[in-house]
């Protein structure tokens, strides 16, 4: 069995790694931490969770840590660089669903992130864990950088066209909904049912963190110089990501139909477990990802003009979090990439 550790399991994202992990046949979660829930059971925090763990929250200590194989932190930024290479000298593997070694330049990062990085000598040496793109580095990875929920549905939605050059690479807009628990666990009167029912808004609009993770994944497949608007906006669900994507055609591609688009993304994404290529002309919905570590992706062409059209759907907290997190777990371990993660969306 794989020992797991979880550092920070009190947000939704370490409840969604131990919902996820409970059906995992390949792993038994034997440390998880909470300073706040030091010595209270994680099932009387998470009923949801009762019959399935008999675990305590423990204050994170490296001693104890350090006997996993595996650890994720599902804390905030700032906190996993300062527990990750204790424990990858330990020879504990490392993945993070934080910030925290999702940038390559320490500086880009500082500026985002508004901290010192306490450890960059280890941003190069991260796996930067989109698993459909860096799969072959992920056995050998020691520390893995799960991606942004964002910067998931963005990158898996545009990567098709920028890799086989049929857009202008300047020409980018993402519009981005999330639901709630994108923003975390937390009290925040602006994250509160009468704040954000009934209601859509704008955040981020001059500049979003993921941003720089979107345009460093991004300028991998191009040669091009990326310019990209990117737009979140938060909607009153409890959970899922809509992205709506546009990007301009290359003047040598605008014979192209649109289904010949979408037969270009069903051939790149044809043996991956967890993308779904939907008809052309086809509108995705987030109920039919929600719980689940599908992505759905459709394409449109409207009036058959030249801007080509993108709808991208997934769950923040699965495809967009902890299952991607073990996606990733299954690659390095060499699981089946699929184990513990076949569960179907939850439908209404």
């Amino acid at each position: 069995m794989i020992q797991v550790g979880i550092i920070g399991g009190t947000g939704y994202t370490g409840l969604e790694l131990l919902r996820l992990l409970a059906s995992h046949p390949e792993v038994e979660v034997t440390n998880i931490t909470s300073r706040e829930q030091a010595g209270n059971s994680v099932c009387d925090l998470f009923p949801s969770l009762e019959g399935h763990y008999n675990l305590k929250f423990e204050v994170p200590e490296i001693a104890n840590l350090g006997q996993c194989d595996i650890v994720f932190s599902a804390a905030p930024n700032g906190v996993a660089m300062n527990f990750a290479p204790q424990l990858i000298d330990m020879g504990v593997r490392f993945i993070d669903l934080s910030a925290d070694f999702r940038l390559r330049d320490a500086k880009v990062w500082e500026h985002w992130y508004g901290m010192t990085h306490a450890c960059p000598e280890l941003l190069d040496q991260a796996v930067y864990g989109l698993t459909e793109i860096h799969r072959d580095q992920l056995p050998t990875a020691k520390l893995v950088a799960n991606p942004g929920c964002y910067p998931t549905v963005v990158q898996l939605g545009f990567l098709p066209l920028l890799e086989g050059g049929h857009v202008e690479a300047g020409s980018l807009i993402a519009d981005v909904k999330s639901g709630v628990s994108g923003a975390g666990r937390k009290a925040d009167l602006a994250l509160s049912f009468s704040e954000t029912s009934d209601s859509l808004r704008a955040y981020g609009v001059s500049g979003h963190r993921h941003l720089p993770e979107i345009l460093q994944g991004l300028a991998l497949f191009t040669t091009e110089k990326i310019n990209m608007v990117f737009t979140p906006h938060l909607i009153p669900m409890n959970r899922g990501i809509h992205a709506t994507l546009y990007a301009k055609l290359n003047n040598k591609n605008q014979k192209n139909s649109a289904e010949d688009f979408t037969k270009i993304y069903t051939e790149r994404y044809d043996h991956e477990p967890f993308i779904r290529v939907m008809p052309t002309g086809s509108h995705p919905d987030v109920r039919s990802v929600r719980g689940s570590n599908n992505c759905r992706i459709a394409l449109h062409r409207p009036q058959d003009g030249r801007i080509i059209t993108i709808l991208v759907v997934e769950d923040n907290l699965v495809k967009g979090a902890a299952g991607q997190a073990i996606q990733n777990m299954n690659v390095m371990v060499g699981c089946n990439e699929t184990t513990g993660l076949s569960n179907l969306a939850l439908v209404p």
